[in-house]
């Protein structure tokens, strides 16, 4: 599980990173201004049928059964599935591309409906020329599902950095030429063609992995009729998932100008731990634990030892992720963005949106492994209830938290954003703790020892707290924020993991003894 763990997280690392830089360049020509917040508002509709019938669906019901024929060596049946799946991906979303197109106007009124005029118009032109390269994204989640049933990890997670490299060099060559409204569609352009680029670089090496990927619509097949009937429940379950995030960028729509820009650029930093640590584990567990074999009482035991394994290496990353964006969420977001149009006020917003986005970080990030445990075992319907009380638990509070809160406390109607993201993090915790309840019927008793909980909270405290003092209290007002953010972050670093390793925690041990290792 480390090593495949660690190729998912280099790789994802490396598209975070990309995407980091493509964030930074984009607010430096955008800022938080309408045209920002009318192609933030743009990406999430196409983004729907990536997410929807991408990488999280295909992960859930075609990669358990995909990995376990070639598990038993039945290579043959396991083509004819990728083939079958592959075209009927392929038909479906050129189907769902074609109807997005002229639907939209009436997907930017239930999504953005406080948009109007010339705003609501040019989000309406991006989501149009958006569509097609949603359908690159889904076929290259397909290529995703093969690669990583084979245990090749690095190449479809990696793929993403030609997708964000594309749109940065769009970025950079009309940025100075354009006004921000015209300069918003031609990236939008942009960002079709790295759809193809991501796409194109994954397919030679998914086919030959594949073998016999031919085009085919034999859905009489067992295998086939297992995957498509756990795809209905984890479409839904998926589809529930992506409400909860319409919601919130609906209800921010409603907010003042800035609050979605606000919105997804704090989701950007929020996002880097989930996919460095939920996604790298859930993603290397998943081909293995559906692989599974032996007895009942012995495969209870193998997911049990795994899981509890899992849970603690993404705790121990994501905790002091969380800390970090507590006590230096301003340098961070600063170094990251802070350039441009967007300015010094512009950072302390997002750093309020990113503080609410903490109250679910951990809930996220591990409820992944949950959600991963339960498609290994060809459970789709439990992850699909609690997603659903996600849902009306994220659009109930998120009401709450950003309108009727601020209103009854009378502060600033731009504390709605903060106020968004934590009412989703508290809805997080609640699909948590129901996933964690539901599976520990199964497989018996799992999740993170306190003793193990409280070693990691006290040591990213005093780490993220000696950082901040030093940069706060011993640099010069005048120091960019960048090297007071590289300083910061250091000094956290090297505190964390010397404590780590003091205390005797194994996941300390095990990063500093690896990097030991490679540097002799």
């Amino acid at each position: 599980m480390k090593n495949h763990a660690f190729l998912v997280g280099i790789a994802i690392f490396l598209s975070r990173i990309a995407g980091l830089v493509r964030e930074r360049v984009f607010a430096h020509f955008f800022g938080n201004s309408a045209a920002g917040d009318a192609f933030k508002a743009a990406l999430k509709i196409p983004n729907f049928l990536q997410n929807l019938f991408g990488e999280g669906v295909l992960s859930a019901s075609f990669i358990p059964v995909y990995a376990q024929l070639l598990a038993k060596k039945h290579d043959e049946e396991a083509a004819k599935v990728a083939s079958v799946i592959g075209s009927l991906m392929f038909l479906l979303t050129s189907l769902l591309v074609v109807i997005g197109v002229f639907l939209t106007p009436v997907m930017i009124d239930l999504i953005a409906p406080g948009f109007e005029g010339e705003k609501r118009q040019l989000t309406i032109n991006i989501v149009q020329i958006l569509f097609p390269g949603t359908g690159f994204l889904v076929m290259s989640a397909w290529c995703l599902g093969i690669l990583n049933s084979h245990k090749k990890f690095f190449l479809s997670y990696v793929a993403p950095v030609i997708w964000n490299m594309t749109i940065i060099a769009t970025l950079v060559i009309w940025g100075s030429r354009q006004t921000q409204f015209d300069l918003a569609i031609t990236v939008a352009w942009g960002l079709v063609a790295g759809s193809f680029l991501q796409f194109i670089v994954q397919v030679p090496s998914a086919l030959r992995l594949g073998q016999k990927i031919w085009p085919s619509l034999d859905m009489k097949m067992g295998s086939v009729v297992t995957v498509m009937r756990n795809f209905v429940p984890v479409v839904i379950s998926r589809g529930v998932v992506q409400v909860s995030a319409y919601i919130d960028s609906m209800l921010a729509s409603l907010l003042p100008t800035g609050a979605v820009s606000s919105l997804a650029y704090a989701q950007t930093l929020y996002l880097l731990p989930v996919s460095l640590f939920g996604m790298s584990v859930s993603a290397a567990e998943l081909p293995s634990m559906s692989q599974a074999v032996g007895s009942e009482e012995e495969i209870r035991s193998y997911l049990q030892g795994r899981l509890n394994r899992g849970l603690q290496q993404i705790a121990f990353f994501v905790i002091p992720s969380v800390v970090a964006f507590l006590l230096l969420g301003d340098l961070i977001v600063g170094a990251v963005f802070q350039t441009g149009q967007f300015d010094a006020n512009s950072t302390q917003t997002v750093w309020m949106v990113l503080i609410g986005s903490t109250v679910g970080l951990l809930a996220s990030t591990l409820g992944r492994l949950y959600s991963s445990t339960f498609y290994s075992l060809k459970d789709t319907r439990t992850p699909l209830k609690f997603a659903i009380l996600r849902v009306v638990a994220t659009t109930a509070l998120g009401w709450v938290f950003a309108f009727t809160i601020p209103k009854m406390m009378g502060l600033d109607p731009s504390w709605g954003t903060p106020g968004l993201t934590a009412s989703a993090g508290i809805a997080g915790w609640l699909e948590f703790y129901f996933l964690r309840k539901a599976l520990n019927k199964k497989i018996g008793k799992t999740g993170l020892p306190l003793k193990f909980q409280l070693k990691v909270w006290a040591i990213a405290l005093l780490s993220a707290a000696g950082g901040a003092l030093v940069v706060r209290l011993g640099t010069p007002q005048h120091l960019h924020v960048i090297l007071k953010a590289m300083i910061a972050v250091v000094i956290y670093g090297i505190l964390y993991f010397g404590f780590g390793y003091a205390l005797k925690i194994d996941q300390a041990r095990g990063f500093l003894d690896k990097v030991r290792r490679r540097l002799i």
